[in-house]
């Protein structure tokens, strides 16, 4: 067993533990879902682990790939995240860093980043504030670098900006 099969093995067992505490039946088709979002480092949409289920098992549907994704996030082990495209992302959570992300608005790519000077200034205002901090989510909007040199004639307006996340799967 590699390293990160081996670390899955542990996520294994908190979705069994959690899916015993809910009361729910342990299905091969939860067990899918969970391996092939655990095997996928992008950040997913329902839409796009659905697809990515539906290519190793077209039996599993929409709703029970959407459920299951709830039920990641609720056993601590996904995070949904909102790049604002109106869509839910999902991405690994369980014994993973905290890290805010920067989305470029012309080609969706979503770049993870994490800052200590960020995250004291937070805390810093916070304080200020008499605000007790439990988590939060950044967002940066703006142009990657490749694009940045495609368009060097981009105005910013007082719009908001249009937001295309890649999507992990081609269909």
């Amino acid at each position: 067993m590699t390293g990160k099969e081996n670390n899955f093995q542990t996520e294994r067992e908190v979705f069994s533990e959690h899916i015993q505490k809910a009361g729910l039946r342990h299905t091969a088709q939860r067990d899918l879902i969970l391996d092939i979002f655990l095997q996928t480092d992008e950040h997913l949409s329902s839409e796009d682990l659905y697809w990515l289920v539906h290519k190793q098992d077209s039996s599993v549907g929409h709703t029970t790939v959407y459920r299951t994704l709830k039920l990641l996030t609720d056993a601590g082990l996904a995070r949904e995240v909102r790049f604002g495209d109106g869509k839910t992302y999902y991405e690994h959570h369980y014994n993973q860093e905290h890290h805010d992300h920067m989305i470029c608005t012309e080609c969706g790519r979503v770049v993870e980043f994490f800052s200590p000077e960020i995250e004291a200034l937070q805390d810093s205002v916070a304080a200020e504030y008499g605000f007790k901090l439990t988590h939060h989510s950044m967002r940066i909007l703006g142009l990657c670098e490749d694009c940045q040199k495609k368009d060097a004639e981009t105005s910013a307006s007082g719009a908001q900006p249009r937001i295309r996340v890649k999507s992990v799967v081609v269909t």
